[in-house]
């Protein structure tokens, strides 16, 4: 039999690389003659650069970029072996991993450092980017990374560079980005569809997570409205409406509005573009199942994550798929069922999260082993 394992990463436990070798091996103790091909994924938040880098032809590089607290660090990227394509993401930037739970200020945190990574991006020769947005510390609109591509402003930030107090008297001159970004074709992986402002926008969906107070969730939507103002003003484009521009703190506006700046510029779904630079088609071609998985299946599932984008082009190809999950709800089990998937838990007896987390790949193992003995059944 040939299996297709191609998991997303359990999120603060394991990489999707960890996560596809573990069921890989559960597998091969009971199946050992089946062939299996690995092919871990992500959404194009933390995780991203892993998974891609596992598919080949790929060469680990570094930057000094500022963190979502404005410290200077070293930030990962991937360069392919032709130095033409680049892939990035903001969680190595400015991702919520990148600061402690005391560490985390919606208010305060700055998207600078992507905007630093991709201007040293595209200084490197690179002609072709794709940039990942999951996972942001930052409810800033943008503003971090607009700044450190060149925008011009009023000289009002009285903290760190790219860090707002106050939007009192903010006005923006003009873009004035940098002009060596026109030489680059931008793709964005977004896992989101929130528009920018709202009930449903970035400050009110994902600024608690990030450390907004509902107090700090109505001043960040108040601060990203009049942001929003300006940049559509200046960049003559609406995008505050556009799904996916509440997405990394409002990045995925900024990045709309800023298109035409680009060589050209595509905003697609996290899991689409992973599964395209994994060549994932071509290796589904050659399964006769799929096992995906993510660290938890549920309600969340039905909006695009990892698990339901590779069930999808499971059954447009075909072929059975087996989605497990650290945690399975009844929501992401209807969500899969839909597609024609299984959602299976990798749990074993009733524990704590923190605990699960904290099982390692055992539990992995020993679930791909239960699956191939189930097959092997029929």
């Amino acid at each position: 039999m040939r299996v297709l394992i191609a998991p997303d990463s359990f999120k603060g436990s394991l990489t999707s690389v960890e996560v596809a070798r573990a069921l890989a091996n559960g597998w091969h103790r009971a199946r050992p003659d089946d062939e299996i091909q690995l092919c871990p994924l992500a959404d194009g938040g933390e995780g991203t650069l892993a998974a891609i880098e596992a598919a080949g032809g790929w060469e680990w590089q570094t930057a000094e970029v500022t963190d979502p607290i404005a410290r200077q660090i070293q930030a990962r990227w991937l360069r392919s072996a032709d130095g033409k394509r680049a892939v990035i993401e903001m969680a190595e930037t400015s991702g919520l991993s990148r600061v402690t739970p005391a560490e985390r200020d919606a208010v305060r945190a700055t998207s600078a450092g992507l905007g630093d990574l991709l201007d040293h991006v595209a200084k490197s020769g690179i002609t072709e980017v794709t940039l990942g947005i999951g996972g942001s510390a930052t409810t800033d609109a943008g503003f971090g990374m607009l700044d450190a591509l060149g925008m011009e402003f009023e000289p009002w930030v009285e903290g760190p560079r790219g860090v707002p107090t106050s939007l009192d008297g903010v006005w923006l001159y003009e873009l004035g980005l940098y002009a060596h970004l026109d030489r680059v074709a931008l793709q964005v992986a977004c896992d989101v569809a929130n528009p920018l402002l709202g009930p449903t926008g970035a400050a009110a969906v994902y600024g608690p997570q990030k450390g907004a107070t509902p107090e700090q969730v109505g001043v960040l939507d108040q601060r990203i409205a009049h942001f929003a103002d300006l940049l559509e003003r200046a960049a003559e484009r609406q995008e505050r409406d556009t799904p996916g521009a509440g997405a990394a703190g409002g990045v995925g506006f900024a990045l709309l509005a800023i298109q035409d700046s680009f060589r050209s510029f595509a905003l697609r779904p996290g899991v689409d573009l992973v599964m395209d630079a994994t060549d994932f088609d071509a290796r589904l071609e050659r399964a006769d199942l799929v096992i995906t998985g993510e660290g938890r299946i549920d309600a969340q599932t039905a909006f695009g994550k990892t698990a339901l984008g590779v069930a999808k082009r499971a059954q447009a190809a075909g072929v059975p798929c087996i989605a497990v999950g650290g945690g399975v709800e009844p929501d992401g089990i209807a969500a899969l069922a839909a597609v024609g998937a299984v959602a299976v838990p990798v749990v074993e007896t009733p524990q704590t999260v923190d605990e699960a987390m904290a099982a390692g790949v055992g539990p992995l193992e020993r679930v791909g082993e239960r699956l191939a003995r189930l097959i092997s059944l029929g």
